[in-house]
């Protein structure tokens, strides 16, 4: 069965493509993803497994939604695509 991503989800995805556009890591980051795509399911159970640590040193308001969101592939193919988008209009 395949997720469907909603417009909140696009939302978040594509503030996370602009925050990675702004510190120009976009060639680096679709490398990652293209790589860890297969994994992508244990990438996120990886998240929520260590997200009481990660909470501790800094602010997790997005970290578990992304953690949710990376658990489907489409989500991963929809921020490679945002990313690859966004690329070209710079």
């Amino acid at each position: 069965m395949s997720y469907i991503l909603t417009n909140d989800d696009k939302a978040f995805l594509s503030k996370l493509a602009n925050k990675i556009v702004e510190l120009k890591l976009i060639t680096p980051s679709i490398f990652f993803l293209e790589m860890v795509k297969p994994l992508n399911f244990i990438g996120s159970q990886t998240m929520v497994f260590f997200g009481p640590i990660i909470s501790a040193f800094v602010k997790t308001d997005g970290y578990y939604r992304a953690a949710e969101l990376f658990e489907q592939h489409s989500s991963v193919e929809f921020l490679i695509c945002e990313l690859e988008r966004l690329s070209k209009s710079e």
